[in-house]
């Protein structure tokens, strides 16, 4: 039995056409009718697909038998989706046919951006210290080559726009081994709660010195867990010092701890690690795009106050690696809670 062109579309997984000599479309398989839609047999070609980068690609095609391949563009009703189009030509009965397949590339493309994205965000935070510090030691060499007050104050602000560039450094190198981690899963027993009193303890001096009252809430069982104790003393480091600096003077930080129970969002036993501020509270606008690199709710006071925009992504890396799931709470005018979910079997 000799299999039709029908028969050929059908068996492939990816979404193909064939367009007869006559320009019409002579056959689609099921999963490119999820993209042209039902009617696509029989029209016209152009009406059929209508992206004029497309349509020329496979007019070329029809002229010279040469195989091509382009872009389409298209929205599953979601999401903007990228398909690498292959176009190639196909002897039928009156001549030239061509023959269309679509490749979804929109995750690859997708990864793409961003890899742009996080080189020009990574270049903007450099620029701006690395200008300041040429921009002085060109003044100290020049104007203020004899003016000790200058001097002291210049090299001052040199000083911290270094130490700036040392953070984000620091930052990038430490997102990228969390990154390299994140499909190994930390096998080690830790123990939470004296992490917890490690992080009150290290934090303890910058506390007194914002002005904030730090607490500390823990249960009176030990409650350990399977992680990597260097990265979950860096995820309470983070959200606590967070919390510590934007609260402002007279506000309230408590860490708590809670003991084992289900965690539906683990679909299984685990621990909550709440970091509680009765700072001035998030717009809820900014909560789902917390945790992306170099997003910050307002970046002149966070540049300010040292940050760096990696703090919470470095965050959000190690809680996946663990398994555990980040929550944030927030209401403006009354305060902001993280809470770190991770799962106590291994």
């Amino acid at each position: 039995m000799t299999a039709t062109p029908r028969d050929i579309l059908a068996a492939l997984r990816i979404p193909a056409m064939l367009i007869a000599p006559d320009d019409r479309v002579f056959a689609v398989n099921a999963a490119a009718e999820k993209i042209l839609g039902l009617n696509a047999e029989g029209r016209h070609f152009i009406t059929a697909l209508r992206q004029p980068v497309l349509l020329e690609t496979i007019e070329q095609v029809q002229r010279d038998g040469t195989r091509r391949e382009t872009r389409y563009l298209t929205n599953d009703g979601q999401h903007d989706v990228t398909y690498r189009v292959t176009c190639g030509a196909v002897d039928m009965q009156g001549g030239r046919g061509v023959m269309v397949s679509f490749e979804d590339i929109t995750p690859v493309e997708q990864a793409g951006q961003m890899r742009r994205d996080f080189v020009a965000n990574v270049s903007h935070e450099l620029r701006t210290p690395l200008t300041a510090l040429l921009g002085f030691i060109e003044t100290l060499q020049g104007s203020a080559r004899n003016d000790p007050q200058a001097q002291e104050r210049f090299l001052g602000i040199m000083a911290t726009e270094a130490g700036r560039m040392n953070r984000l450094v620091s930052d990038l190198l430490s997102l990228s081994r969390v990154e390299a981690d994140e499909r190994v899963r930390p096998r080690d027993s830790v123990d939470l709660a004296s992490l917890v009193r490690q992080t009150e303890h290290s934090l303890a001096p910058l506390a007194a010195d914002a002005g904030i009252v730090l607490s500390v809430q823990l249960p009176e069982t030990p409650v350990s867990v399977p992680g990597d104790a260097d990265q979950l003393r860096q995820v309470l480091t983070n959200l606590v010092e967070n919390a510590i600096k934007y609260s402002g003077t007279g506000a309230t930080v408590r860490i708590s701890l809670s003991e084992p129970s289900f965690e539906s969002r683990l679909r299984g036993q685990g621990v909550r690690i709440d970091v509680h501020d009765t700072g001035p509270g998030i717009d809820p606008v900014h909560l789902p795009r917390l945790t992306e690199r170099f997003y910050r709710v307002d970046s002149h006071r966070s540049r300010e106050l040292g940050g760096t925009g990696l703090g919470l992504a470095i965050v959000k890396h190690i809680i996946n690696r663990h398994r555990g799931r980040l929550q944030i709470d927030s209401r403006v005018g009354v305060g902001t809670t993280f809470t770190v979910i991770l799962p106590v079997d291994g």
